[in-house]
């Protein structure tokens, strides 16, 4: 199938049509000036900009400094995700407060649910989906939970990833088969995860290295459990391995010691954090001592993150090759080691080899490769240590990195 490169104007909330018609013709990334909304705070995003997926209405290659999303003001925008399968690939994806999402950026597989297979420049509404509560992007395919806990999928399905008996791609959502009570989900490249209200996780799609979790390497095209894992109460998927938080998650008023870091999948770069580069087809214990527990994790493409203490310290581990473990070397890590310099952690994201972080003092910091600006401080210089990405905005509390892409989203 085609990628067309023409901004798909019908898909657009009609107030925008006119004002992305005129934005993409002039390569603007924001609303005029004197537009009424040209002062509220935006969704923001930077990084690779090939296929459309910083939604600013340009094809403009990238971008070093954050640029306005199309359209979507901070106020309505609820939860954002991000997926993509390369370093010029990716999708955006915003759950608004209507309970309805909107798309943008490449679209070869249907990834952005709207019924057809063009790429788009700015953002769009996902066709036949309401009452939404959570959304998630994978490489070429995107989730999302509905409020009655059950999930939908829509995109690339060679591997079974929409879960809904297939491996044919739909470009409009379709019901992931037999699985319900969901209360998280999370996508990899080519596989995708649920956790249920009863603690036990569901894995379906890509497997060749376990990312399911099964103890099989066979792709699977519905949802099956995850072997000997419960009491799961976090999880997140990097490109072919998965990282899940098994107690009730620390945090400064409920310090605890009584959680567990659990991973599994593809580990030839460290990335299970179990002192080892043997891939897993059941989950093991990631190593290290987690002092006053772990309230967060958080995954890139071959990359791990966790944050811990009281302090919301942070640790990494994994691939290493553009710096993105933020440790100041280039050296994998096959234990979790420390971040130093980063306390105050809120939010953590990681993409494909880069890593983006929300600190206490409202800044966005981030890490790693850096090729397409995707660090956002205005170069496109790899950093093995934190730089700063964002710093005029105020109340930034959402991140979003694509697991398998080169961007990042803020709002």
């Amino acid at each position: 199938m085609t990628n067309s490169r023409t901004a798909h104007r019908g898909r657009l909330r009609p107030a925008l049509a006119a004002a992305v018609a005129a934005l993409t013709a002039l390569g603007l990334a924001a609303l005029p000036a004197g537009s009424a909304h040209a002062q509220e705070k935006r969704l923001k995003a930077w990084g690779n900009n090939r296929s459309g997926q910083l939604g600013d209405g340009t094809w403009t290659d990238f971008r070093t400094t954050s640029t306005s999303v199309l359209g979507l003001t901070s106020a309505e925008v609820v939860k954002i995700a991000a997926g993509g399968a390369g370093p010029t690939n990716g999708h955006g994806l915003a759950l608004l407060t209507d309970r309805t999402v909107q798309s943008w950026g490449a679209n070869t597989f249907g990834q952005l649910g709207d019924g057809s297979v063009f790429s788009h420049n700015a953002p769009g509404q996902v066709v036949n989906l309401s009452n939404v509560t959570d959304i998630a992007g994978g490489g070429a395919h995107s989730l999302a939970l509905l409020a009655d806990q059950t999930v939908v999928a829509w995109g690339h399905n060679n591997y079974g990833q929409l879960g809904n008996g297939t491996n044919t791609d739909s470009s409009v959502p379709v019901r992931v088969e037999g699985l319900n009570k969901v209360i998280a989900i999370a996508a990899g490249l080519n596989h995708s995860i649920a956790l249920r209200e009863d603690g036990t996780v569901w894995a379906w799609g890509y497997n060749i290295n376990g990312q399911l979790g099964d103890g099989t390497s066979a792709s699977r095209n519905v949802a099956f459990q995850v072997s000997n894992l419960t009491g799961v109460t976090r999880i997140a998927a990097g490109c072919n391995h998965n990282i899940a938080l098994v107690g009730p998650p620390s945090g400064p008023s409920k310090p605890t010691s009584g959680n567990a870091v659990k991973t599994w999948g593809y580990n030839a770069t460290g990335q299970l954090g179990d002192n080892s580069t043997i891939s897993r087809y059941t989950p093991v214990d990631t190593q290290g001592i987690w002092l006053g527990g772990v309230s967060q994790i958080a995954a890139g493409c071959n990359h791990s993150m966790a944050v811990t203490d009281s302090d919301n310290k942070l640790k990494a581990w994994g691939q290493n090759t553009s710096g993105q473990i933020g440790d100041g070397t280039t050296d994998y890590r096959i234990t979790p080691v420390p971040v130093p310099g980063i306390t105050g952690v809120q939010l953590v994201a990681g993409g494909r080899e880069h890593t983006v972080a929300l600190l206490g003092d409202n800044t966005v910091r981030s890490w790693g490769n850096n090729g397409s600006g995707q660090l956002g401080n205005g170069t496109t210089d790899n950093s093995t240590t934190p730089v700063t990405s964002l710093t005029a905005l105020t109340g930034v509390d959402k991140l979003a990195a694509p697991v398998g892409g080169d961007f990042s989203l803020a709002n």
